[in-house]
């Protein structure tokens, strides 16, 4: 029963990784698709290689996010992960619909909160603050402030250089950018599935939470994502890549870079699975904003956050529901 259970829940968390690729492919690659520095197909197979290679490279994020809850042993803890899972998929294929670049990551933790809150299961409330919430505040304007610096360094440093042979320069170098995001995407998000499916494994008793990732875990999740951004994510890209600010080459080329350094110091100095989304988001508003602040679409932007605001709350009320009717359903203890 446990094992069918489990097998279930890695077949929904891999699930839940497509999703992730495809619902967050933009965040890699919307910049150097509206700047014409890459045609979306070989953007998209760009995007789908650094992402399988960026889940090989660390796995910090991923006991980060199994030590956010401790559910129950057997095959009630395992519907309380199902829940979880099943709260952030569904909130992903709402904001995927709408075109709201919201963040897989915070659906995730919001989902298995909320269906740990509703099967009255501990939730470690220091590290989903310390590594969730307090990132989730602070990355964005991090990354705005860099993205604004970064652009405004770009500015004065080719001030004196021809625009035409400038912009080409920055629409190859777009190339490297767009690739070192889409790794620090890899790195961020495969781990978030890692995390889940280690704790459903521990969950079940067949690993100790002392125990290493296994490898299958890795590969499986690494290839899921890798599909899933395969398949694209035109719709948020559309509002990341033009609806914000229309972006030229050294403006995506300085969007990119900023979100991918934020991206890596977050994975390996903190270990706090921070959202692409907004990490990308926030670095592109910056860079638009040197234009000037009106150049910025801030309506667009508010539209955004509030997908932002109302992630963690409604896929943790969709998993608590899912949860509660799985309780009645199989009459759970």
């Amino acid at each position: 029963m446990e094992l069918a259970i489990v097998i279930a829940v890695v077949v929904v968390a891999l699930v839940f990784d497509y999703t992730n690729g495809f619902h967050d492919a933009a965040n890699a690659i919307a910049t150097s698709v509206s700047t014409r520095a890459l045609t979306p197909r070989i953007a998209l197979l760009l995007a789908a290689v650094m992402n399988f290679v960026g889940a090989f490279l660390g796995q910090k994020v991923a006991h980060t996010v199994s030590d956010t809850i401790t559910p129950p042993s057997g095959a009630h803890g395992l519907t309380v992960v199902m829940a979880g899972l099943l709260g952030a998929i569904a909130w992903n294929m709402i904001t995927w619909y709408f075109g709201l670049p919201s963040s897989s990551s915070h659906a995730l933790i919001g989902g298995l909160a909320g269906s740990a809150i509703a099967a009255g299961a501990f939730v470690n409330w220091w590290t989903v603050l310390e590594k969730v919430v307090i990132p989730m505040f602070v990355s964005p304007f991090v990354a705005f402030g860099l993205g604004f610096g970064v652009m405004l360094a770009i500015m004065w440093i080719f001030r004196r250089a021809n625009p035409h042979k400038a912009q080409k320069g920055f629409r190859i170098a777009q190339t490297i950018s767009a690739a070192a995001m889409a790794l620090g995407h890899g790195l961020q998000d495969a781990q978030k599935t890692m995390g889940v499916i280690f704790l459903a494994l521990v969950t079940g008793g067949f690993l100790s939470e002392g125990d290493g990732l296994p490898f299958w875990v890795i590969a499986a999740a690494a290839t899921a994502i890798s599909l899933g951004t395969m398949s694209g994510g035109w719709r948020i890209m559309r509002t990341l890549g033009r609806r914000i600010i229309h972006l030229d080459p050294s403006r995506g080329f300085a969007a990119e870079s900023v979100a991918a350094s934020v991206l890596y110091t977050t994975a390996y100095v903190w270990e706090a699975p921070i959202s692409t989304t907004h990490t990308i988001t926030s670095a592109i508003m910056g860079v638009g904003a040197t234009k000037r602040f009106s150049a910025v679409r801030w309506g667009v932007a508010k539209s955004i956050l509030a997908a932002w605001v109302f992630t963690f709350p409604a896929a943790g009320g969709v998993a608590a529901l899912t949860y509660l009717l799985c309780h009645f359903v199989f009459q759970l203890p």
